[in-house]
Parts: structure tokens; C-alpha cells; sequence
């Protein structure tokens, strides 16, 4: 118990919160996601769609070199020097493509470890978890399918026009059984630094169609997504759980408000009931990514209320705060798109087209 104390005081940062809390020393971690978009590797795979995105060797590194140095860089404000200790991504084609990430010069040091799960995504796209092994082990993980069709559609619907924010994510439906063959959502639970977490990755059905169109596919994930949290919740009501990912959906839509019921004040979130910073950073201004010169924020990181401080205390790991991470290196600096985030280009691989969002968790340390 010792060693491992002063193995902890080495690897974390201790700051002291003078706003927070006179005179205390705290540890921090990072939670983070991000849609890596379109990272796929250099090879046709004749299973899936790809052959729209598959990258020369020279654009692979480059894409590699891009997404190390963003994944490096979050959380690392506010003093902290280390990266996400979790990382749920979206938008990865297999789990070769995050092997080599987390091979990079910038990754290696931090020790990730791999949670992937092939989905029946057409165009071949998943989720997955990387976690650092020296802070997070993982002791359970499963895949969940979303099962959801055409008809679910709203026919009815008076969408003005095709929303487009992804151009490139498609609700393929399949002609026989008219099934849209979508991501799963991967569970994961583990010892997180000394306590039971779980985390879901989910990258949502697209806007595809119309927003209104489509809506009912992004309740239907909302739906299992909720399942699975009650699911958790049943076995042990205080449960830490985040859920996170690029969800197509606002904060504000009815998919997150209605049925995930979650909540953007803290003093709303009864027992059993869910969080989400994204509402109060959307309300300033605060986006993961634009569409038709307005901010929307799909990129969201929710939790259970039982992360949240009480009478000001931080004896477990607890949430402190919320961010989006935005460099210049990663904004679009010229053109009609300036100020959008640098996605890639017909010729040159960029970051991604969406901004990482992340959270701080915080605990005192005695």
C-alpha cells in the first residue's frame, strides 16, 4: 500500500485548488472523446466501403501524426502533464489502425490498451477505448447491438432540406430486411485508480435524411443506451458511469433530454439520474463542431450523478470540470470554412472534422 502511494505521487500531478478548497492537494485524470474521422489504413477491404478513404502510406503517417498530437495534448491544462487516461474514439476502421496509433512517439510512453468490438457498420467504421494499463483495468467488456430500421423513420417528417453535418455517414438500409446496419455501443467496466468505472462509446445514427427524419434513430440509441445504464444501476445503484460519443444529437434534443433525461445543472440530478457539462458549455458558445456557420456540440461525455461533488468534498474520484479541446493547429485557418475545425482534404490528411470534448476528474489526496 505504501509503494503504491508513492508510485501514485510520481505519476500524478498533485495540484492545489485554492478556489476549491484551502491548503488541499488533489489528483487529476482525464476523460476525453473523439471522432478520429474516417481513420482508416491503407488497404481495400472488399467487406466494407472503404474505397473512398483508404490513405497512401506518406497520408496514413501523416493522419497518425496528426491525431497523436491532439490526443496528447487533451486535459493537459490546468497543470495536468498527462493525457486521457480513457478515450473513447468513433470514426476508427479496425483495431490495426489504433495499434499503430498508440504506437506513435507521442502515445507510447502513456501505456494504452485497446477495447474494440468490429461492428456491422456498411462502412466499416467503430468505436473503441483506449486506456491507460498503469491507471485503468478493465474487467469486463461487451458489445451491444443497435437494431434499428427504415421504418422507424419519421415519414411524416417537413425537414426543409438533407441535413449534411457528416457528408460521409450514411443510414444504409439494407434492400431485404430493411435494417440500417449501424455501430454497436461497447461497454466497459474496470478499476479505475482504485475504484469500480463504466464507460459506454457510442457513435450515434447520422442526420442523414433530414434531422427530423431521422430523430427516431438516435432515440432508438438513446433507448438502449438508457438500458444499459439501468442495467448497471440495478446491480449497484451508485454505480459510476459515464457515457460518451458523437451522439448526432445536441445536448438540447430529444433524444438526450427526453429519453436519457439527462440534465445540465447539477442541482436537477436526482439519484440514478444523468449529467451532461455540454448543455452549460453550449449555452456560451461552446462547440465540438460546426454546420452552416452555427456551433452544435455532438461530441458529449454524460455521467451518473454519483460523480458529482457533495458538500465539497473530493474523497473518490469526482467530476471538477468540463472542456473542449480546440488548439489553432487544429482549426481551419483560411477559406469559407475558417474557423471550423481541419478536417481532411481530398489531398492531405487533417484532424478531424470534429473537436475532442473531455472532463476532469479530481480526488483529494491525503
Amino acid at each position: 500500500m505504501i509503494n503504491r502511494k508513492l508510485t501514485l505521487s510520481i505519476f500524478l500531478f498533485l495540484i492545489t485548488l485554492t478556489g476549491l478548497a484551502q491548503n488541499k492537494k488533489f489528483a487529476i485524470h482525464t476523460i476525453a472523446f473523439y471522432n478520429l474521422e474516417n481513420f482508416f489504413d491503407t488497404v481495400n477491404d472488399p467487406k466494407i466501403n472503404d474505397e473512398d478513404f483508404i490513405y497512401t502510406p506518406q497520408n496514413y503517417a501523416k493522419k497518425i501524426d496528426n491525431l497523436a498530437r491532439v490526443i496528447s495534448g487533451i486535459g493537459t491544462n490546468e497543470s495536468q502533464k498527462n493525457g486521457p487516461v480513457i478515450l473513447g474514439v468513433a470514426e476508427i476502421e479496425n483495431r490495426t489502425v489504433l495499434e499503430d496509433l498508440i504506437k506513435h512517439p507521442l502515445l507510447i510512453n502513456l501505456g494504452y490498451g485497446i477495447v474494440h468490438f468490429d461492428s456491422p457498420d456498411q462502412r466499416g467504421i467503430d468505436c473503441a477505448f483506449l486506456y491507460q494499463k498503469k491507471y485503468f483495468q478493465p474487467t469486463s467488456y461487451q458489445n451491444y447491438p443497435l437494431i434499428i430500421s427504415d421504418e422507424m423513420t419519421d415519414k411524416k417528417s417537413k425537414d426543409k432540406e438533407k441535413d449534411k453535418v457528416d457528408d460521409t455517414d450514411e443510414n444504409v438500409v439494407d434492400a431485404a430486411t430493411k435494417r440500417i446496419y449501424t455501430r454497436d455501443q461497447i461497454l466497459m467496466t474496470g478499476n479505475f485508480d482504485g475504484e469500480e468505472m463504466s464507460f459506454i462509446v457510442n457513435h450515434w445514427p447520422s442526420r442523414r435524411g433530414g434531422e427530423a427524419k431521422s430523430s427516431p434513430l438516435r432515440e432508438a440509441a438513446a433507448a438502449l443506451n438508457k438500458k444499459i445504464i439501468d442495467s448497471l444501476q440495478t446491480i449497484n445503484p451508485k454505480a459510476k458511469v459515464f457515457t460518451m460519443g458523437d451522439l448526432n444529437d445536441g445536448p438540447f434534443n430529444k433524444s438526450l433530454k427526453v429519453v436519457l433525461g439527462t440534465k445540465g445543472d447539477e442541482k436537477d440530478v436526482k439519484p440514478l439520474g444523468l449529467y451532461n457539462p455540454a448543455e452549460k458549455m453550449l449555452k456560451k458558445g461552446i462547440g465540438t463542431l460546426a454546420h452552416r456557420d452555427a456551433w452544435d456540440f455532438f461530441d458529449q461525455i454524460i455521467f451518473t450523478e454519483t460523480l458529482l461533488p457533495k458538500n465539497n468534498e473530493y474523497l473518490t474520484w469526482t467530476y471538477w470540470k468540463a472542456g473542449v479541446y480546440n488548439k489553432p493547429f487544429m482549426i481551419q485557418q483560411t477559406g469559407q470554412y475558417k474557423g471550423y475545425a481541419l478536417r481532411n482534404s481530398s489531398i492531405e490528411p487533417g484532424y478531424s472534422d470534429h473537436f475532442p470534448s473531455y472532463i476532469y476528474l479530481i480526488k483529494e489526496v491525503k
